[in-house]
């Protein structure tokens, strides 16, 4: 084929011969359909793309978690030589689809009904599939019927549980047993289970109904069956065991099962949430995050409230002095009155234009300069600016215990995130950490940063906890709670996973996870063990070399005087003194 080459030489490489009459004709026969009124088209039907390129920047940190091992699903990586081994097994399955096809339907006629709808399938895919229908629906078929087999042991699963009715297609192959089994043991099982994960290597689920519709008596059997077997895979998959009844994948929904797991994780956006958003002052379109200006085109802030700070501290002085000037200012009070009354009645307005003033009193006073807060989700705009440094750095796990904190895991999705101040408690979703998480995770954030209209809540979420987890300890600290079940090697191995999560791709504001990380660091930074280790770090150890020469000038002073004193008599200024030499 004209694209083994371009897939061979890269990911975004150019084609190396390029067949100007072929392209010719494929263009003719597109426009032709279009001018005959074809209904496959597929801006009439609405389909979105929905299998991207791994976006750049997360794909650069590691190639292998986004690049097929084993096999390749769908036409990205079809004619990778190292992973055209596969294709055998890839065959086999399909002779074994075929031998299950109700009677009177060949397979030959399976790829003519999918060539029909070659333009659906082209649409979901976001690259240009330089090859033919024919090419592309036996592709379909092919891949399809391998991932249908591999599929079927979760329908076994679920049926041996109790959930469903029904059965699996048949047992495994003996020519897959070397490649699945049931309890997941085999390296090559995991391996087809995070290839089969991957953006880049998916297969429409409508494409997968079409195969499994003539192998069972009724599409309604074909629809429940193919359900079963997805659920049972998310249930594998999905890194937060979240309920203990887990929904019931709805395949019509979704384009395939990257996306069906991230919606699982991340509920969709309703219409209020988008509306809300809208009010808020945040659209997202053709990729770009705009915030909405205010209209009355007036100056900004600091000059509609120039002096909104003195204002405040002259308002907290003049409350003060009048609580103090009620009490009685004999004895130790006129110490504490006089000072007030000049606070009280000093020119703030004034002071203001000192400069530096403003930004010290609103270190201490928070608000005090008449500026909105810009965590407050109420703030116009808020959805649509990037989180703050202080809304992203959280202390570590450890951290937190060492001040009362306690970790709470949740039975949910990520909206479970939440902090409750007034009894200190993190409350975190458990999720599961195993040799499969780390592919999973890294190719939900690339999707949803590929594909997601609203907030990166996933995004946030790993930022999150590539906060709290620093260390092995931290590990520790999580999984002793029930927050981490950790299935890797040991706590170090889950930490390395966590930091490897590298913030490659533009956080958006999540509110519930905003607020959360906001009332941790209010709480953590409010305890006053924390207050005295800040204050050492900032006014002491980062000082020592002023503290060191300020120590020289002393002891140059007390030297010059005890030099000046030997020769001029200094008791009329410091009293005898008498000058005991060390026999």
């Amino acid at each position: 084929m004209a694209a083994s080459d371009h897939q061979a030489a890269g990911r975004h490489a150019a084609p190396l011969a390029f067949d100007e009459v072929r392209w010719v004709v494929q263009i003719r026969r597109s426009l032709q359909e279009d001018a005959a009124g074809d209904d496959d088209d597929d801006d009439e039907d609405g389909i979105p793309v929905s299998v991207f390129n791994v976006p750049k920047q997360l794909h650069v940190h590691k190639p292998e978690a986004y690049t097929p091992q084993l096999i390749a699903l769908g036409p990205y990586h079809h004619w990778r030589p190292e992973l055209y081994e596969m294709e055998r097994y890839k065959l086999a399955a399909a002779r074994r689809a075929q031998r299950r096809l109700r009677a009177g339907v060949k397979l030959d006629g399976l790829v003519d009904h999918l060539a029909r709808l070659e333009r659906k399938v082209r649409a979901y895919y976001h690259r240009y599939l330089d090859f033919s229908g024919e090419t592309l629906s036996w592709m379909m078929v092919v891949d399809g019927a391998f991932l249908l087999e591999f599929l079927q042991i979760y329908a076994a699963v679920a049926a041996a549980g109790g959930e469903g009715g029904g059965r699996p297609l048949r047992r495994v192959s003996s020519r897959m047993a070397h490649l699945v089994d049931f309890a997941g043991r085999k390296a090559a099982h995991n391996l087809i289970l995070r290839d089969m994960i991957m953006l880049e290597n998916q297969v429409p689920l409508c494409v997968l109904l079409k195969i499994l519709d003539p192998q069972c008596e009724s599409g309604d059997e074909a629809g429940e069956l193919l359900a079963r077997m997805v659920t049972g895979l998310m249930k594998e998959l999905c890194p937060f065991k979240m309920m203990e009844s887990f929904p019931a994948a709805n395949v019509g929904k979704h384009a395939h099962l990257l996306e069906l797991l991230y919606y699982l994780l991340v509920p969709k956006q309703d219409d209020d949430a988008a509306a809300e958003a809208g009010a808020h002052g945040s659209f997202r379109g053709e990729g770009y995050d705009i915030e909405e200006q205010p209209a009355d085109g007036g100056g900004s802030a600091e000059e509609q409230q120039p002096a909104a700070g003195s204002h405040h501290v002259k308002q907290l002085f003049v409350a003060v002095w009048g609580i103090v000037s009620r009490l009685k200012t004999a004895g130790p009070m006129k110490h504490v009155a006089k000072p007030m009354e000049v606070a009280a009645k000093a020119p703030w307005k004034m002071l203001n234009v000192v400069p530096g003033f403003s930004t010290t009193v609103a270190s201490f006073m928070p608000g005090a300069d008449g500026s909105a807060n810009p965590a407050d989700p109420t703030a116009a705009g808020y959805l649509a600016r990037p989180p703050l440094m202080e809304q992203i750095v959280v202390p570590s796990a450890s951290e937190l215990a060492n001040v009362g904190v306690r970790f709470s895991p949740t039975a949910g999705d990520l909206s479970t995130i939440a902090f409750d101040a007034k009894t200190a408690t993190f409350h975190l979703p458990v999720v599961t950490l195993d040799a499969n998480t780390e592919v999973v995770l890294r190719n939900l954030v690339a999707y949803e940063a590929a594909a997601a209209s609203g907030p990166l809540v996933l995004a946030r979420y790993t930022e999150l906890m590539n906060g709290i987890v620093d260390t092995d300890e931290d590990v520790a600290v999580l999984r002793r709670r029930g927050v981490v079940v950790n299935r890797m090697k040991n706590d170090g191995e889950a930490a390395k996973l966590w930091n490897g999560m590298t913030r490659s791709v533009r956080l958006t504001k999540v509110a519930f996870v905003d607020a959360a990380v906001d009332e941790a660091n209010r709480y953590h930074g409010g305890r006053w063990r924390v207050k005295t280790k800040r204050f050492m770090r900032k006014y002491v150890f980062s000082s020592w070399q002023l503290l060191t020469f300020a120590a020289a000038i002393v002891m140059l002073l007390l030297t010059m005087l005890e030099a000046f004193c030997s020769v001029y008599t200094c008791s009329r200024w410091f009293g005898d003194i008498t000058i005991i030499n060390a026999e």
